[in-house]
């Protein structure tokens, strides 16, 4: 049976499903594969997201597709396929591993290529003026993607340069609910054309699968992942991955398929009942996010430390910000690189807070509550 889902412009090229099965977490065998591909379709995805570092992904998912084809009668050209490729290397090196790509995925052709990881402004050089120039330029030129786009954990104004560059023309942001430092910037690539994917807004966007009890009964009667899905849908974000390991992990997918509409009043209502409740329990240390008290002279990446403090005290997402918070200093150009110990207590944020925040004392208290052992990330 054929879902009819709504489908939205990505860029210049095919138009993707509201939401976006990533691969990462469905590696385990081809029948894990298979089965996680063939749900996603009878609930309307029709857009996959992939890389070449995601273990066996690419050749999983060629050889799923080619299996959905002669036992579903799905067609191989339904998909519309994005994949990446790191911002290292040279043009052979490239060249090379891009067709081992296209050879694991079955094709001659993909829809999208995003360069992954435009953290660091010597990856935007490389794609402006070193190796990735000319590999960007012979892609196209021999027709062997549609667009090329990015991904991006860097800074506010490295995405933003990487927007108005002229060379990509769809992006994967880090876009939640409990983080929209990065919506402004969405907004910006849409009314440029672009297509905008959100990155994990389930569990990267605060592990809202497994909300607490604060959230659940804040954001009655709707769950609080759908509230977070509604809310980039409404700004027009234009597909939302979904790292899915089982058929379950699909319900919202399914339910929320067509879901392009302005917010509804009931929504909006339990949106704001989220923030009054948050702001209740933070009280008067509340981060508003504004960032002037950087730069720090020990370089603390203050406001993503306190945006943490927030999730946790104000949302009661915990676990999550344990999780985060723990990788800091482990994930290289992923992620911060320095916690709260790097705090020598200068003071010289104090004065630079609107809020009149006692920053010093937050962070240190921001420690005590979320330092633990780290855990392994999924790829690397």
């Amino acid at each position: 049976m054929i879902i009819n889902s709504q489908k939205r412009s990505f860029g210049r090229g095919a138009k993707v499903s509201l939401f976006t099965l990533g691969t990462m977490r469905s590696t385990e065998s081809l029948e894990k594969m298979y089965s996680i591909i063939k749900n996603a379709y009878y609930v309307g995805i029709n857009h996959i997201e992939t890389a070449p570092s995601y273990g066996d992904a690419e050749s999983l998912i060629g050889n799923s597709i080619k299996k959905l084809a002669i036992e579903e009668n799905i067609k191989e050209k339904n998909w519309v396929i994005t994949s990446k490729v790191l911002p290292k290397g040279d043009f052979d090196f490239l060249k090379n591993n891009f067709k081992k790509s296209l050879k694991n995925l079955n094709r001659e052709k993909i829809n999208n290529l995003a360069i992954h990881g435009l953290n660091l402004k010597q990856h935007l050089d490389w794609v402006l003026s070193g190796e990735g120039k000319k590999f960007i330029s012979w892609i196209l030129e021999k027709e062997l993607v549609d667009q090329v786009g990015f991904s991006s954990h860097g800074s506010y104004s490295l995405i933003k340069d990487a927007i108005n560059c002229e060379v990509f023309t769809f992006c994967s942001l880090h876009l939640h609910y409990l983080d929209q430092s990065k919506i402004a910037l969405a907004e910006e690539a849409i009314k440029k054309g672009m297509g905008v994917l959100a990155i994990s807004p389930a569990d990267k966007g605060g592990r809202l699968y497994s909300p607490s009890d604060i959230l659940i009964e804040a954001s009655k009667p709707f769950h609080p992942l759908e509230l977070a899905y509604r809310f980039l849908l409404a700004k027009g974000i234009t597909t939302l991955s979904l790292g899915a390991t089982n058929k379950k992990d699909f319900e919202f997918a399914h339910k929320l398929r067509n879901s392009f509409e302005k917010l509804t009043k009931l929504e909006k209502s339990a949106l704001n009942k989220i923030e009054e409740v948050s702001n209740e329990r933070l009280n008067s240390t509340k981060c508003e996010q504004c960032r002037s008290c950087l730069p720090c002279p020990n370089e603390v990446p203050i406001p993503e430390i306190l945006r943490l403090r927030n999730i946790s005290v104000g949302y009661g997402q915990l676990e999550f910000a344990k999780e985060r918070y723990n990788l800091i200093g482990k994930a290289g150009h992923w992620w911060e690189e320095k916690n709260s110990s790097f705090c020598q207590e200068c003071n010289k944020c104090v004065p630079k807070c609107p809020s009149k925040l006692d920053i010093p004392n937050l962070l240190k208290e921001t420690h005590n509550l979320l330092i633990e052992n780290p855990s392994k990330r999924l790829w690397g």
